[in-house]
């Protein structure tokens, strides 16, 4: 069974990093967690492209199995949210 991809988009700020703690914290072993810290800049524009291709308008941003998470449209972590979109199970 191929694990679920969670990608949390970041600033590298405080608030961004309570967001990357608390979808860690949540993370199962089903869960792989890959963080995109906007402001680093990678060689390829990977980072970038998969944002936009995602809708990202605002961090920290999640995105589960390449679909942005409904709450990242109101610009604030939901854990529940979270939880129903399959974090942690």
């Amino acid at each position: 069974m191929a694990k679920r991809l969670i990608e949390v988009f970041t600033a590298g700020c405080s608030v961004c990093e309570d967001a990357v703690r608390q979808v860690k914290d949540l993370a199962c072993d089903n869960c792989e967690v890959v963080v995109y810290d906007l402001n680093k800049k990678c060689d390829t524009l990977e980072w970038e492209e998969k944002a936009k291709a995602y809708g990202v308008k605002s961090v920290p941003a999640v995105a589960i199995n390449k679909k942005l998470v409904d709450y990242c449209m109101n610009n604030s972590i939901d854990i529940e949210t979270l939880k129903a979109a399959g974090l942690g199970k």
